[in-house]
């Protein structure tokens, strides 16, 4: 099972909104096939691996583990149990148990009624938590949020005055960019792309560039920031008008209603599973007040600011300390979501 995790994780950045996915094939105590999700919409793990198998006649005394409930629907592929009892596999092991209400048990019901032994809950801890984004789609109805933002050794998060200053060294950036490869949104405000000019793409790391989200009531910022080119989509949500320009797509949301929850909701539906939160101390205390978090990822520089703009208050359960050269980072579990 965990090799099934360790197969599922390459496909982050490639396969949302669908989950992450690994399978692995034992025949007599030896791995005989292994395969994973790679890409939306292509083969699922369960057909990758059998597929690797070159003995297909072992399968009918095989045992296949995967670290999610196969699947039971026809989407862009077709039901893996079907394949699964198709290869008369006598035995299939399963991590968790899969939220998505077009499977939600039918897999195993579909598997076990065609006489397949099904063992269930192996290693599932892990394998919820690989599987964090999808689930939390699934079971809160919103995208799971992550919480990155650099402060000073002595507790600054921004200067007073509106101008950029980089926290972080050049190893710590090269690992956000690649943070930004396998989430689907990147959400700042209005202030923050103002100020800085962010692109929010993923330049220094390959992968594909997230959706660009910002926040700008009054649709106040100058159509010549990087956030508006052409190199990935842009979101902006407003209370002036809906409209589609280029790559970005302006929104029309409600003002005098809860923001966070109209955005989160259009994003959702948009089949947006998760969003790295990089904006200021203002708007990343929004999605704490609202307890609108799942994880925060936080760096502890060396520079010391002596007087600044304050970081959002955070607390939860620290789940890793890392030191990036010179920069330390915490990465921190909202224990109450």
């Amino acid at each position: 099972m965990q090799r099934c995790l360790d197969l599922a994780i390459q496909g982050l950045g490639n396969v949302a909104p669908n989950p992450l996915v690994g399978s692995v094939i034992v025949h007599d105590d030896k791995i005989i096939g292994e395969g994973y999700h790679q890409q939306f919409g292509k083969a699922h793990a369960e057909v990758n691996a059998i597929q690797s198998v070159i003995n297909k006649d072992l399968l009918k005394d095989s045992t296949l583990y995967v670290n999610l409930e196969p699947c039971s629907h026809f989407g862009k592929t077709p039901p893996c149990a079907d394949l699964i009892i198709q290869h008369k596999i006598p035995r299939v092991v399963i991590g968790s148990y899969d939220p998505n209400p077009k499977v939600a048990g039918k897999g195993i019901q579909k598997l076990r009624e065609a006489g397949v032994e099904v063992v269930t809950e192996i290693l599932k801890a892990e394998s919820d938590f690989l599987n964090r984004r999808f689930i939390t789609a699934h079971t809160k109805h919103r995208p799971y949020i992550i919480l990155k933002f650099a402060q000073s050794v002595d507790g600054f998060m921004a200067l007073n005055e509106p101008k950029q200053f980089w926290f972080t060294n050049e190893l710590s950036k090269k690992l956000m960019h690649k943070w930004r490869t396998e989430e689907q949104g990147i959400l700042v405000g209005r202030n923050t792309v103002a100020v800085d000019d962010c692109e929010l793409t993923a330049r220094f790391w390959q992968g594909k560039n997230p959706v660009r989200i910002v926040i700008d009531r009054k649709l106040s910022l100058p159509t010549d920031r990087k956030i508006f080119n052409a190199l990935a989509k842009a979101l902006v949500f407003n209370e002036v008008e809906s409209k589609e320009e280029g790559s970005t797509n302006f929104i029309q949301i409600d003002f005098s209603k809860n923001v966070l929850e109209q955005v989160l909701q259009h994003l959702q539906a948009n089949e947006i599973q998760s969003v790295i939160i990089e904006g200021g101390p203002h708007t990343l205390q929004h999605f704490i007040s609202q307890n609108l978090w799942d994880e925060a990822r936080v760096f502890t520089t060396p520079h010391q600011l002596k007087v600044g703009k304050l970081p959002p208050t955070i607390s939860g359960l620290v789940v890793e300390e890392t030191e990036i050269e010179t920069d330390k980072l915490k990465v921190i579990i909202n224990s109450a979501t």
